[in-house]
C-alpha cells in the first residue's frame, strides 16, 4: 500500500498543510484553494477530506480539547488541591509543548478563540481546570496567578525566543515558572 492510499493520510496531510498555511496567513486569510495549492491537489480533493474550513479547525483542535479533557478528568480524582494542580499543570505543559504550532494558533487567531469561547464545552473546561488551579474558592490573588500561568504557558509555547528550546527543557521551564506562580512545591522538593 502507498503512503497516499493509507487510509487517513489524505486527511492528516490536508491538516498538516492548513496549520502551515493558517500559521502564516490566520483562519480568515486562507481558503481551501490555498490548502489544495499548498498540496499540489485539486480544491475537490480539499473538499472529499473536509466541506468547510471550520470543519479543519476543529480537526485540528479537538484532540488536543479532548487530551485536556482526559487530563482533566484524572487531575479531579487526585486526593489534594496540590495533587490536582500539579497533575492538571504537568498536563498542559506536556499538551502545550508537544502542539507547539497549533498552542501559537490558538494563541493569535480570533477566529479560533471565538469558535472555541462559543462553545459550552470549552466554557465547562475552562471552569474545570480553573478550579484545579485554584482551588474551588481562590483569593484574588491566587485567580490571577491561574489566570496569568495559563496565559503565559500559551504564549511562552509559542514565542520565538523560545524556539531553541528543546521539548524537555521547555517543558522544565515552563513547569518550574507555573509552580512558582501558583505557589506548588515541586513534587521532588516536598
Amino acid at each position: 500500500m502507498t503512503q497516499r492510499s493509507r487510509p487517513g493520510e489524505a486527511r492528516r496531510r490536508v491538516l498538516h498543510a492548513a496549520l502551515e498555511l493558517f500559521a502564516r496567513h490566520g483562519v480568515g486569510g486562507t481558503s481551501l484553494q490555498m490548502i489544495a495549492n499548498e498540496m499540489g491537489v485539486t480544491k475537490a480533493a480539499v473538499y472529499h477530506q473536509f466541506h468547510t474550513k471550520d470543519d479543519i479547525v476543529r480537526a485540528l483542535i479537538t484532540p488536543a480539547l479532548d487530551r485536556l479533557t482526559q487530563l482533566t478528568d484524572l487531575a479531579e480524582r487526585k486526593r489534594t488541591r496540590t495533587a490536582r494542580a500539579e497533575a492538571v499543570l504537568s498536563g498542559i505543559v506536556d499538551l502545550v509543548v508537544a502542539n507547539r504550532d497549533l498552542t501559537g494558533l490558538l494563541q493569535s487567531d480570533p477566529a479560533i478563540l471565538d469558535m472555541l469561547r462559543g462553545t459550552p464545552e470549552m466554557q465547562a473546561i475552562e471552569r474545570r481546570v480553573f478550579h484545579l488551579l485554584a482551588g474551588p474558592d481562590p483569593e484574588p490573588e491566587m485567580l490571577v496567578a491561574a489566570v496569568m500561568a495559563s496565559g503565559a504557558l500559551m504564549a511562552a509555547a509559542t514565542g520565538q525566543r523560545l524556539d531553541g528550546f528543546d521539548d524537555e527543557s521547555l517543558r522544565r521551564h515552563l513547569m518550574a515558572n507555573a509552580r512558582r506562580l501558583l505557589r506548588l512545591r515541586n513534587p521532588r522538593e516536598a
